[in-house]
């Protein structure tokens, strides 16, 4: 059993985000390759971008900080801290509005 301070960890990866040049920061709360299910916090300096890419498996965001907007095709979302987004089946990416921390829960197919 573990117990993680979500908040904690947010401020830890927003600060190492902003600091890196990439701009952003991830840290695996739990699962990994042994697990199907997978959660990670992600910091993203504000403009920062996680390119278009595949979705593995059913998936929610968690805004923790901050306001994002998911994209997927035509369509986006808009969302701030408290709001959780279920993320499409298909290509998807996520822009952070402002500097942004969000809980990424996947769960990846079998």
């Amino acid at each position: 059993m573990s117990n993680v301070s979500l908040t904690a960890l947010a401020r830890e990866q927003l600060e190492l985000a902003t600091a890196a040049s990439s701009g952003r920061s991830a840290h695996t709360v739990f699962g990994g390759h042994e697990h199907r299910l997978r959660q990670t916090v992600i910091a993203l300096g504000s403009g920062t971008r996680l390119a278009e890419h595949a979705n593995p498996g059913e998936a929610t965001v968690h805004v923790l900080h901050g306001r994002v907007r998911l994209d997927a095709g035509d369509a986006g979302w808009e969302a701030a801290a408290g709001h959780l987004l279920a993320v499409p089946d298909g290509p998807h990416s996520v822009l952070a509005l402002e500097d942004a921390v969000i809980l990424l829960t996947a769960v990846n197919r079998a």
